[in-house]
């Protein structure tokens, strides 16, 4: 946990004061910029010293082999990797032949500050040379959102005493990388991955084209330089193997300063050429440069400000809260804004976790929050889902299936997940992209899009259910053998959350199908199809348990044997480092949420007294190994009236990264978890429900909380809910007037603001965990939580 008081509370920014290396790699996400398509951590420009470095393309891996101790039949043979591409962020300097090393001389102050509404990264260094020399280093560095192949960084030197000064702008292939610590969760690193095909420079500019060894992409970069310094600044460029380097020499009086703007251009590609890879890195800058630093950094502001005005959050009562929902909405929006048909993975592309690969938490976390702030990312996300449909029905064949079987993870498409139980069982993977794009449906109502993507999505994945489940003898539709979200209850007979999200689908896909006949019998859908469909959807097995009242997760599970919680050491949370799978699969103990996440998401299914014992019984199991847990029990425990562990469930989601929980920030960020704030306070505490082109609010806020306020985007308006204790009033900021409810009333709202008092709610007594797996209170939230938030064997 980040213990020291690194990050100060600022509601626009995440300010970090001093230099403390213990937190360096951690420090290092937090700070990453990207745009979807480029991510760079937040290293410092020297490049030394480093925890992670890291630069990504969105899209580039390396295939490693999937080691089997027993192979079978339908295993991947191989896997995908993320690599560090090559690395344009470093800026040496030397001062009077002294190297500027924060581990040497004297650090009189260092300061980093990332401005989420301009979208940029500062750092200002005061620090003295071990010759004695002061100088003054002020840098800011973004990732465009606007140009996508462009990095760009303003880099200055002030002189406090007279210096000679020497700056080594390069480019880094191939860096050396730390070893893998073996967490399952961390990245299988690949050094040497990229061979060179291409160096060269002149004048100010130097370029690189590589190839990736075993997939065979190529990858370009590019750098060009604006020089702004005294009389007799002079520079040189060289470009020798795997470094690239401009290189600036002059002298500084007290007070003088050299100032270089440093653009970078990344592109690469699978298919095209490197003469055709070179010329996009090169034209790349070309734009960058006729912007000129300035025009990228007023392009940058402006993009933001049009994606705040519709994705804000303001929380008064809680300024932590109030920082860190806006760092997690700042994050997805660089994860996705130009990611352009690309995924959005686990990590965004702030660090190697996870392998860079991207799971179900972009459809069921990330997605829900684009869709409702910034749609055209959303729509681009499963664009890329719809491009790699081939290779789903590919893997749906090999398993003996029809339809599309989507991979539990991946990069391009293709399946990565070496561990059956955790990866290819868990196809709920299918249903919760159906339910994206369900939602993405209600949300913009976007026809071209339901009848060119939409429905061979749902074809496809209504196709694998109807092939996956079968009939009993009396006619109940079972869905067998499948892990849900808990992945401590795999390989499970009626899954509910699975079956639940199968019977949506199956409907969407009915539905969808017979609205557009033509594009359907194009995919050889027939009548008799789409009545299967309704009828598999009609008949599911939905578990209850009548002896305990409450829905079993899965047939059998509330038979199972219970975890004994009170022998269980906290020190060996995560259970599956410490205990076999085989004694977690067959005991009542819960991953991570995974009948609440049913209720969160197809909440028509239950009655409200079936909510309530549904989750004070399922509290008493969960243990939160996982950090998509803490943000769906937030939604549902405000749903269900225990608003304060709501609020306590909120703050262990939106904090994960900035306090580091759950010992893993090093490797990148929670994107999930971070989207999870968001919908803690959004759907738990704003009461979101959206259906048949309306949302439904139905706000309550806890006693930590005084006011709430949001801005969504839904059916082409922008509108506006600003919440109280009693009220509630709901403002159309912009579009077409639009229906509403408000605690089951409806209200169509138009240019006058709507205003209702929210009903009061009674106690009840707050609801048991696991013996010491509680949330932390959240304003008492100072110290380290166990280890958690693995994702199973594979990630």
């Amino acid at each position: 946990m980040i213990s020291h008081p690194a990050f100060s509370t600022d509601p626009w920014a995440i300010r970090e004061v001093g230099f403390t290396p213990d937190v360096l790699a951690q420090s290092e996400s937090v700070f990453a910029l990207s745009n979807g398509h480029i991510g760079i951590r937040g290293n410092l420009d020297e490049g030394e010293p480093h925890g992670l470095p890291g630069t990504y393309l969105n899209g580039v891996y390396e295939n490693r082999p999937l080691p089997y101790a027993e192979a079978g039949y339908g295993d991947p043979d191989s896997g995908q990797t993320v690599i560090n591409v090559t690395n344009g962020k470093i800026i040496r300097l030397l001062v009077d032949d002294e190297p500027f090393d924060v581990r040497y001389g004297t650090l009189l102050s260092h300061t980093r500050d990332l401005d989420m509404r301009a979208g940029t990264l500062r750092r200002e260094v005061r620090w003295v040379s071990p010759a004695g020399k002061e100088i003054l280093v002020r840098s800011t560095r973004l990732v465009s959102l606007t140009h996508r192949s462009i990095v760009a960084i303003r880099y200055e030197v002030e002189a406090i005493d007279p210096v000679a000064v020497v700056i080594q702008s390069e480019l880094v292939a191939n860096e050396s990388l730390p070893k893998g610590n073996g967490d399952p969760r961390s990245s299988s690193p690949v050094e040497w991955a990229l061979t060179l095909e291409e160096s060269t420079s002149r004048h100010s500019m130097a370029l690189m084209v590589h190839r990736t060894l075993s997939s065979g992409l190529l990858v370009g970069a590019a750098m060009d330089h604006e020089i702004d310094g005294p009389d007799g600044c002079r520079s040189e460029s060289e470009a020798v193997g795997d470094v690239a380097r401009v290189t600036v020499v002059t002298h500084l009086e007290a007070g003088q300063k050299v100032r270089l703007v440093k653009l970078i251009s990344y592109g690469w590609s699978g298919v095209r050429s490197r003469p055709a890879v070179h010329d996009q890195v090169v034209a790349a800058l070309a734009g960058a440069r006729q912007a000129g630093w300035d025009g990228l950094v007023s392009s940058q502001r402006a993009f933001l400000d049009g994606y705040w005005s519709g994705a804000d959050i303001e929380v008064e009562g809680d300024p932590q809260v109030q920082q860190a929902v806006r760092f997690g909405l700042f994050h997805i929006i660089q994860a996705s804004a130009r990611g352009e048909q690309r995924p959005v993975p686990a990590k965004g592309l702030t660090g190697p976790g996870y392998d860079g690969h991207t799971f179900w938490d972009s459809e069921t976390y990330v997605l829900p929050v684009l869709t409702y702030t910034y749609p055209l990312a959303a729509r681009d996300a499963l664009l890329w889902r719809a491009s790699t449909l081939p290779i789903a029905e590919q893997r749906a064949q090999k398993l003996g299936l029809r339809g599309a079987a989507f991979p539990w993870r991946t990069i391009d498409g293709k399946e990565s997940s070496g561990y059956w139980p955790a990866g290819t069982a868990a196809f709920h993977i299918n249903a919760d992209i159906a339910d994206a794009v369900i939602r993405y449906l209600d949300a913009t109502g976007d026809p071209t899009f339901e009848a060119e993507t939409a429905l061979p999505l749902l074809v496809g994945t209504a196709r694998l259910w109807r092939s996956l489940g079968q009939h009993d003898i009396d006619g109940n539709f079972r869905i067998d053998g499948v892990t849900g979200p808990d992945e401590y209850s795999a390989i499970a007979d009626n899954n509910v959350y699975t079956n639940l999200m199968a019977q949506r689908n199956l409907r969407a896909g009915a539905e969808v199908a017979s609205q557009h006949h033509r594009a359907a019998e194009s995919l050889r859908v027939s009548s008799e199809e789409t009545a299967s469909w309704r009828d598999a959807a009609d008949t599911v097995v939905i578990p209850y348990d009548d002896r305990l009242g409450v829905h079993a997760q899965s047939e059998g599970f509330t038979d199972h044997a219970p975890w004994d919680f009170e022998a269980t050491p906290s020190e060996h949370y995560p259970l599956m480092l410490h205990y076999p799978y085989f004694d977690l699969y067959r005991k009542q103990v819960c991953k991570q949420v995974d009948l609440v996440l049913a209720m969160v998401i197809c909440g028509e299914s239950f009655t409200a007294d079936e909510k309530t014992r549904n989750f004070d019984y399922y509290e008493a199991v969960t243990v939160r190994d996982s950090s998509l847990s803490a943000s769906m029990q937030a939604v549902m425990a405000a749903e269900v009236g225990h608003l304060d562990l709501a609020h306590d469930y909120l703050g262990e989601a939106c904090l994960i990264d900035l306090r580091d929980l759950e010992h893993n920030t090093s490797d990148g960020l929670h994107l999930a978890s971070l989207a999870g704030a968001w919908t803690a306070l959004v759907t738990g505490f704003g009461g979101l429900r959206a259906a048949n082109g309306i949302m439904h609010f139905s706000p309550r806020l806890p006693s930590g909380i005084t006011s709430l306020r949001f801005k969504l985007r839904y059916r082409g308006s922008r509108i506006g809910v600003d919440i109280t204790s009693t009220k509630a009033v709901y403002r159309l900021l912009e579009g077409s007037a639009l229906r509403i409810g408000h605690h089951g009333e409806l209200i169509d709202m138009a240019e006058t603001p709507v205003e209702r008092a929210i009903p009061p709610l009674g106690r009840r007594p707050r609801p048991r965990q696991p013996a010491g797996r509680e949330p932390a209170p959240h304003h008492t939230r100072i110290g380290p939580k166990p280890v958690g938030g693995r994702r199973g064997p594979t990630g």
